[in-house]
């Protein structure tokens, strides 16, 4: 493609046209020094061979080749989230020397800059460009620099944006070389469906990717990753490369580590959970335990409640007379609970709810709630526990950043209760968790306060607990009701109420996702038979309604691929356990008609 003629090449040709008037005029002239002419010194600048060359935050970049600045290609960059969208290349340059950087852009703000230069890192930006806009800027290296790094992006939350052509006019350095390949690779941290890594840093290395039996599994800034999507108790070969701007590493030694068994599956079928109003009365009316229709697979005792938030004291009663006046005797309740498990159903204790906010800031308040949840489950002889901690009981604190290893006490606490009641009552205890998609999908886009602080601290904060317990876990079944629009794996916001957004967040937890764009820190994905679509039963039970007709197209999607509409899931998943409600009293007032529906699915 065309570019600018330099002005020292114009200089250097009027000085040797000069010398030689003067030497045929017979007089004694002295030539100028000779140097090098100054080159653009990008490869790929123009993306005519695809991102060879370049780096992409979280595989955010591609080449198109529509819209295009010149040639056949450009770069088409996707911000999400925490991410910018930055595109990257190292290039070599020369000490003490003057470079210009170039590139057109085309979109909402986008920057060009370059860093690592051992002076004043340099960059410039348009608000807008709705065409092509060229963006250029200078800059000066430091006495020992003989690499910088010029990269593009895009701003947090805005559309994609488009660059082409980049340049960097200047004295070129040394060749970068390829670095060497990577050593001291470990693996750890293996659970039932993923394995962790590490490895030494490569001396050169922008990037690294990660290879699983031969095949790319995951392609990383840092010196870790996570592998997800594993099978339980299977081995798996490791090895890692290094990559920059010259190419990639040789790989390193192979590593060999393997998945654990995980938990014994649930029994084989799908499951329609309820919650049932026990310790209150609204508008949907009182319920009794033994009139709880067959449909229920899981039945939540909603609602067992902590004295005070910090107390970790967790009480539950049945609704008293005054309010529910059709409440049947403490004996009644007790001997329809043992009828329904004989059943074939599960009974649990569901904690929290909208106004019970549970906070175990201290190991006192960790300690009391294992002993007053399992007098609970003692008193009443149920089946497990369900977490329903809303509003403000979990939030992370700054600079708790890695969902893996989390550090605010209230989340590690709680962790802590649950793995203790657990190991407590064994392997046919029941856990489940009924997070907002606030606490867990919106991780995807934001985690706590966030790298700079700002963001609200429950960003994603369920994820360290779901994590913590993913082995033990029996069921997730987030509550796709009263949410904001929230961003799929697609980098496309979805909205509560129908097909799309039911299909989008199930899908994020089937597949996993990285956590605040960040890939090596990947949610890793939950087993079919773990995951449950939560839904309010009826217009009144819950903003994001959805009628049944949508919840068949979602469950047509999920486990046969079918009537997706416009979002592409990431796999097909018949053994997707279910769905669940708020709650079985509501659907009692409203005819039955969400377990109806459920019951006429044809699944298979």
């Amino acid at each position: 493609m065309d570019r600018t003629r330099h002005p020292a090449l114009r200089s250097s040709l009027f000085a040797a046209l000069t010398a030689a008037t003067l030497a045929a005029a017979g007089l004694v002239a002295v030539a100028p020094p000779a140097h090098a002419a100054d080159t653009d010194l990008m490869r790929n600048g123009g993306f005519e061979s695809g991102l060879d060359g370049w780096s992409c935050t979280v595989n955010s970049g591609a080449p198109v080749s529509s819209p295009v600045h010149s040639g056949t290609g450009a770069l088409k960059a996707t911000p999400a989230g925490s991410d910018n969208a930055q595109c990257s290349q190292a290039v070599a340059v020369q000490p003490n020397s003057t470079y210009t950087l170039t590139s057109w852009v085309q979109g909402s703000y986008v920057y060009l800059g370059a860093s690592g230069t051992g002076t004043t890192d340099v960059s410039t930006w348009t608000q807008s460009a709705p065409s092509w806009q060229q963006l250029t800027t200078t800059f000066k290296t430091g006495a020992s620099t003989t690499a910088v790094t010029v990269y593009t992006h895009g701003w947090y939350g805005t559309a994609a944006y488009e660059a082409d052509d980049v340049t960097l006019t200047g004295p070129g350095g040394a060749p970068v070389q390829i670095p060497a390949a990577p050593t001291g690779l470990t693996a750890s941290g293996a659970t039932s469906s993923s394995i962790g890594l590490t490895w030494s840093p490569a001396t050169g290395a922008t990037g690294y990717t990660v290879y699983r039996d031969g095949a790319k599994a995951a392609s990383v800034s840092g010196t870790s990753a996570t592998v997800t999507g594993l099978a339980p108790s299977t081995s798996y070969a490791f090895q890692v490369t290094a990559t920059n701007s010259a190419g990639e590493s040789p790989k390193s030694a192979t590593v060999t580590a393997a998945t654990t068994g995980g938990t014994t599956p649930p029994p084989s079928g799908h499951a329609l959970v309820g919650y049932l109003h026990a310790s209150f009365a609204n508008g949907a009316g009182y319920t009794r335990m033994a009139d709880v229709p067959d449909d229920w697979n899981f039945i939540d005792l909603a609602f067992g409640e902590p004295t005070s938030a910090t107390s970790g004291d967790i009480r539950f009663n049945l609704c008293p007379v005054t309010e529910c006046p059709t409440v049947e005797s403490l004996a009644d309740f007790k001997a329809a609970i043992k009828a329904k498990q004989a059943a074939g159903k599960k009974v649990l204790i569901s904690i929290g709810g909208q106004n019970g906010q549970v906070q175990l800031t201290t190991t006192a308040a960790r300690d009391t709630f294992v002993s007053s949840v399992s007098k609970i489950i003692d008193d009443y002889g149920l089946d497990g526990l369900d977490i329903d901690f809303e509003g403000h009981s979990l939030s992370l604190n700054t600079g708790d950043t890695d969902f893996r290893t989390p550090t605010t006490p209230a989340v590690v606490n709680l962790i802590d209760a649950l793995k203790a009641l657990k190991a407590k009552y064994g392997s046919k205890f029941v856990l489940t968790m009924a997070p907002e998609t606030f606490f867990v999908q919106l991780g995807y886009q934001y985690y706590g306060s966030g790298p700079w602080g700002g963001q609200d601290p429950r960003c994603g904060a369920y994820l360290p607990v779901i994590y913590a317990l993913r082995d033990s876990l029996t069921l997730l079944h987030v509550q796709d009701y009263n949410s904001g629009s929230i961003m799929g794996l697609d980098n496309q916001y979805h909205s509560m109420g129908g097909a799309d957004f039911h299909i989008a967040m199930t899908d994020m937890l089937l597949t996993g996702f990285p956590v605040a764009g960040d890939t090596s820190k990947m949610f890793p994905a939950l087993r079919p038979d773990q995951v449950a679509i939560g839904l309010p039963a009826s217009t009144q039970a819950g903003n994001g309604w959805t009628s049944p007709a949508e919840v068949t197209k979602t469950l047509d999607c999920l486990t046969k691929k079918a009537n997706c509409g416009a979002y592409q899931t990431h796999g097909t998943w018949p053994g997707l356990r279910g769905l669940m409600t708020w709650s079985i009293n509501w659907d009692r007032f409203n005819g039955g008609e969400f377990s109806k529906n459920f019951d006429a699915y044809p699944w298979s």
